[in-house]
């Protein structure tokens, strides 16, 4: 009788009835958030599709800048103290920020993040639309002084607003400390911006004057009088990889001039190929007249023992 086994697993013992029934209903629950699309895998997938959506950004025919125009704000880059790549206002959001109870439209909600990314191809994280704050009908052309507001673009973006407020111990920038950026559903004061032109000598005499695209200009917020900035030394780590922190800070140097850290571009589609941003189409055309450049010497060379012979 020692060796007789008086249990095995098939011996049902203790809360087996609630066991299986709390594995039933979380596999259950696992096959209902599968069919809404309400897991984390599908969540991220989902996310990377929509917000990488390509976007077409506006021709400028005139070459100024004009509310309701979707751009890409650019910042060029360079710095002798803070070293920096040409990055990109774009967003950040992960698949927490996915609004779950949409099925047919889903979209981001606020407050977001927003990060300098180095991708300059334009689409739905990194398209922002220029908003009226004051009544003026879009297609009316945006003039330096004059408040706007920065709003993503419709459908998944969510139509989220760029906002900057003063800085205080539970609210500033995560690595840096400074004023922070964030994208945000409602619009108010805080999301109210101005463009300052660049030289600060002429900066009076061009207040009222229309803003052309393509040219370095400061975005100011109107309620700190901070501008917007991107910070090399301050990398985050997001969901698209590493990118700049952004805040709203003015860097000034010792003859009170606004820093590189604070110039930006309104870039806008190229009228002869709207696939192509003008920044790009810059830069091809700067590769190509370099490439020229060290091929005409040869082509020279090749003449004169052309002659000689």
């Amino acid at each position: 009788m020692t060796h007789v086994r008086s249990y095995n697993p098939r011996v049902r013992v203790g809360n087996w009835k609630e066991d299986v029934t709390l594995r039933e209903e979380t596999l259950k629950e696992f096959i209902l958030q599968k069919e809404r699309g309400e897991l984390t895998v599908q969540k991220e997938g989902a996310l990377r599709q929509n917000i990488m959506q390509p976007v077409s950004l506006s021709v400028s025919v005139d070459g100024f800048l004009h509310f309701g125009d979707t751009v890409i704000l650019v910042n060029p880059g360079g710095g002798q103290l803070d070293p920096r790549r040409p990055c990109v206002l774009s967003i950040i959001a992960d698949s927490s920020n996915i609004d779950s109870h949409s099925q047919t439209n889903p979209h981001l909600l606020g407050p977001l993040q927003v990060g300098g990314a180095h991708i300059m191809d334009p689409c739905v994280r990194n398209a922002f639309v220029i908003t009226s704050v004051d009544g003026t009908s879009d297609g009316e052309v945006v003039r330096y002084d004059q408040n706007f507001a920065l709003r993503t673009t419709a459908g998944f973006a969510g139509e989220l607003y760029l906002a900057s407020d003063h800085r205080t111990f539970q609210k500033c920038a995560k690595k840096s400390r400074l004023q922070e950026l964030s994208l945000v559903e409602t619009l108010d004061f805080l999301c109210w911006w101005r463009m300052m032109y660049l030289d600060p000598q002429e900066r009076f005499e061009n207040e009222g004057y229309p803003v052309q695209v393509n040219s370095k200009v400061l975005i100011s917020h109107r309620k700190t009088n901070q501008c917007l900035a991107a910070l090399g030394s301050y990398i985050l780590w997001t969901p698209f990889g590493k990118e700049y922190e952004l805040t709203a800070h003015t860097f000034l140097d010792s003859h009170k001039a606004e820093q590189d850290n604070n110039h930006w571009l309104f870039v806008t589609a190229n009228p002869t190929n709207q696939n192509q941003n003008l920044l790009q189409t810059q830069h091809d055309a700067a590769v190509i007249d370099e490439i020229g450049g060290e091929q005409e010497p040869v082509k020279d060379t090749q003449v004169k023992e052309d002659s000689e012979n």
